[in-house]
């Protein structure tokens, strides 16, 4: 099936077989390997993407859904100047370990710091709580986001 999405702005054409997931198509056959796999079932939301503004594991999706949709990868999001106010403080926290959760944990502060401004650190925690990290504790990723919501 000829699927055509909206990925980061550009509009894109591909062919899926009914099993396809987002994830693969976006990787695979894309290139935009900053959607990761990690759980593959949807429980560890390193997969995280945005369609249409709101987040999807892209694990779960299947490729022919996103057909006629707006998805954005976090290339999609670097030139924004919010993501690099987020990823500033993401390297002056040392938020990123080993860095596998770190796109996903950026696109949730990026959505989040678009809906609310100056969001406190339980809004943090609960925004970030569907993307595991292995390596950091949360602790530098919430004052990331933190610092990265408050006025200069």
């Amino acid at each position: 099936m000829l699927v055509k999405v909206n990925v980061n702005g550009i509009e894109r054409e591909v062919l899926v077989d009914p099993d396809d997931r987002l994830l693969d198509v976006l990787r695979d056959e894309f290139g935009y390997k900053s959607v990761k796999e990690a759980c593959g079932t949807g429980d560890c939301g390193l997969c995280t993407v945005l369609m249409d503004g709101k987040p999807v594991l892209s694990c779960l999706v299947p490729a022919f859904q996103a057909k006629n949709h707006k998805v954005v990868t976090l290339e999609g999001l670097n030139s924004d100047p919010l993501m690099k106010k987020i990823q500033d403080q993401f390297r002056a926290h040392q938020a990123a370990q080993c860095g596998f959760c770190t796109p996903a944990m950026e696109i949730m502060g990026w959505h989040l710091l678009n809906r609310k401004k100056e969001p406190n650190k339980q809004e943090i925690k609960e925004a970030i709580s569907g993307t595991l990290c292995r390596c950091t504790g949360y602790y530098d990723i919430v004052d990331a986001i933190y610092d990265a919501g408050r006025p200069e």
